[in-house]
């Protein structure tokens, strides 16, 4: 059962039919996601012995690749969604990691221990805090004095091919709000100028935002990324108030915009990210 939890609204989409969706198809995005991960990894530059702390860990691949790179230390990864939990878990069993451990947790209020860890990241989970300030003071308790913190999150829409693809194809003649940055959602830390305020004001030093761009990996090819893209939230929530006709009309240029990016290596997007590292004192 899940601890407190104060992000009440994040927490009715990811312990729901998002959640199921990411757990799912978990092996899809971390494959989608695997540059910025590997460039997250980079930046944590954990060492042995090390104690980790995962922000929204999902499915748990930064938890289980931290608890590999400390197997003399542990990784701790907590995340909103119970189904999201129940796989990482499973998947940590899988590969013999029993350094790493999962809790259904709200990172805003978590009782974390108090100077426990020597880094906190997060793989494009720390972008949907209801109260931001409250969840990064108490990421800097959970923090020994010159912890670290690492993070990845996406940019704003207007970098982000993938998002726009998605948008645009979708949109049946309608004007689509843009998503509000700074909101709980997936530009909650586009503005990298909030974010470097947000942390300060939170008690990090030594911050830096660095601009990522990597390829977003949508399937294998076409036909194979359509049927994943076509099942995702985003796409699902735009479909959702048109006629069935509107709706195969939007899907059928959905799938000509997919097609448009395949390649022989895959259906590749452009996408940007910040890479965020900062340190408690």
């Amino acid at each position: 059962m899940a601890s407190k939890i104060a992000n009440v609204e994040e927490a009715a989409a990811w312990d729901g039919d998002e959640g199921a969706g990411w757990a799912r198809d978990w092996d899809r995005y971390d494959r989608a996601l695997r540059r910025y991960h590997e460039r997250l990894l980079d930046a944590a530059a954990i060492s042995d012995g090390e104690r980790v702390l995962d922000i929204g860990c999902g499915n748990g691949k930064s938890t289980r690749d931290a608890a590999r790179a400390t197997p003399g230390g542990q990784a701790l990864g907590v995340d909103l969604s119970s189904r999201m939990i129940e796989r990482a878990r499973s998947l940590a069993q899988a590969e013999g990691l029993a350094n790493a451990r999962f809790e259904q947790a709200d990172a805003q209020v978590y009782p974390f221990e108090a100077d426990g860890h020597d880094l906190a990241l997060s793989r494009f989970g720390a972008m949907f805090f209801a109260d931001p300030h409250a969840a990064f003071t108490n990421i800097g308790r959970a923090l020994r004095p010159g912890g670290r913190l690492a993070l990845v999150a996406w940019q704003g829409l207007e970098e982000n091919e993938w998002l726009q693809t998605i948008r645009g194809a979708l949109a049946a003649g309608r004007e689509l709000p843009s998503p509000p940055v700074g909101a709980p959602g997936p530009f909650g830390l586009a503005d990298p100028d909030r974010v470097a305020s947000l942390l300060t004001a939170t008690g990090f030093e030594d911050i830096e935002v660095t601009a990522s761009r990597e390829p977003y990996w949508a399937g294998a090819d076409a036909s194979d990324a359509f049927g994943f893209v076509s099942d995702t939230g985003p796409v699902r929530g735009l479909l959702e108030g048109l006629e069935p006709d509107d709706q195969a009309r939007a899907l059928d240029r959905l799938r000509a915009a997919i097609a448009a990016h395949d390649t022989d290596d895959g259906v590749y997007f452009g996408s940007a990210a910040w890479l965020v590292t900062a340190r408690h004192p």
